[in-house]
């Protein structure tokens, strides 16, 4: 029997969102008024080539110089750390097309997700198709289906190993990456379809080079390391590497996400979701922000700290986004419309730990 086809989620018409009407038209209004750019600027320039450079080191030291584990662990550590920061600072504003004003640039600078094993092709649809237009609701955000182990939403089915998952969750999160490269990818493209909504039909072009990144990263990541390193170090250096990487994007997107002041809302093709709500209200009380005092982790972290910012103007580059933060908290709080942010990291993985706690106890 065939299935049936997607119905999207239908928020309030675009006539009827005087909210984000007047936030767009503050948000622009900054970069009339200073002159400014909302793509990438040279800040973001210098921290793309430290976080290649860095990376690029860190791996031709290891399948050249074939050091002994005692330092290749640190290596292959770096290596997971970097695979991160490329992922959050140069992959993710070129996927959304902020890196640059050029689209050339954009291209390239998303294209580095294929380098490091992952496809652009699935993650455009899995993340900006899907994940950003409907955020929270499950039965379509793919990003809170995390498999039968892990209960992220009211609506999921709660089972009895849930009651324990707000111990065991961080172990799940260090597999993201090792996964998504040998499994979801593959998953996705014979699927054609992320979740319950279908990927666009892939051109020849796109059919080959899904291929040509698989193998090439088979080739410089599992391959030639074993030749220069041997089958167990390598082992042991991969598995390091990937979950360092799974662990620090997972717990990075499920802070902004999963947390117990973030509201949820079901879809599914019986019960369809239809709000009044304005699309930009939805993204802000899905969405929670922080530690956005921290330089360091706004640097590092690509400005996913700001992810509020960053769900309501994805195409605008996250180096802007401390100072659109101001502009969307004050029309917020004009608006009445309630706006998350956790003073500290500490306080933002105690609210995600409490939301999984709850989770694995509601029925």
């Amino acid at each position: 029997m065939s299935q049936p086809l997607f119905r999207a989620p239908r928020f309030a018409p675009k006539a009827g969102q005087p909210f984000y009407q007047e936030l767009t038209k503050r948000v622009n209004a900054h970069f009339t008024s200073n002159n400014i750019s909302p793509k990438g600027n040279m800040r973001l320039y210098v921290k793309t080539g430290f976080f290649i450079t860095a990376f690029l080191a860190s791996y031709l030291s290891l399948v050249i110089a074939a050091p002994t584990f005692e330092v290749a662990w640190m290596l292959w550590l770096a290596m997971g750390l970097l695979t991160a920061a490329i992922g959050f600072n140069i992959m993710h504003d070129g996927a959304h097309g902020s890196f640059s004003k050029y689209d050339w640039l954009n291209e390239m600078a998303g294209h580095t997700v294929n380098f490091l094993g992952a496809s652009i092709l699935m993650w455009k649809t899995k993340h900006n198709t899907v994940h950003h237009t409907f955020t929270n609701i499950e039965g379509v955000d793919d990003d809170i289906d995390a498999g039968a182990l892990l209960r992220m939403a009211p609506s999921q089915e709660r089972l009895g190993i849930h009651r324990f998952q707000h111990i065991y969750f961080s172990a799940l999160y260090a597999f993201l990456y090792i996964q998504w490269v040998v499994y979801t990818d593959y998953k996705k493209y014979f699927l054609g379809k992320v979740g319950n909504v279908p990927i666009p039909k892939l051109t020849r072009a796109q059919h080959i080079g899904f291929w040509g990144w698989k193998a090439l990263h088979l080739g410089l990541f599992v391959g030639f390391p074993i030749l220069k390193l041997g089958f167990l170090p390598w082992l042991g250096g991969f598995m390091l590497m990937g979950m360092v990487a799974g662990f620090v994007l997972a717990f990075v997107f499920q802070l902004a996400h999963v947390v117990t002041e973030a509201s949820f809302a079901s879809h599914s093709h019986e019960k369809a979701l239809e709000t009044e709500e304005e699309w930009a209200i939805h993204q802000i009380t899905t969405t929670a922000n922080f530690a956005t005092k921290s330089k360091f982790l706004t640097w590092f972290l690509g400005g996913l700290n700001f992810q509020v910012e960053h769900h309501l103007f994805p195409r605008i580059s996250h180096i802007h986004y401390p100072d659109l933060a101001k502009i969307v908290k004050e029309t917020c709080s004009e608006f009445n419309v309630s706006y998350t942010e956790f003073k500290t990291f500490a306080s933002a993985v105690k609210s995600h730990v409490a939301h999984l706690r709850l989770m694995g106890q509601m029925a």
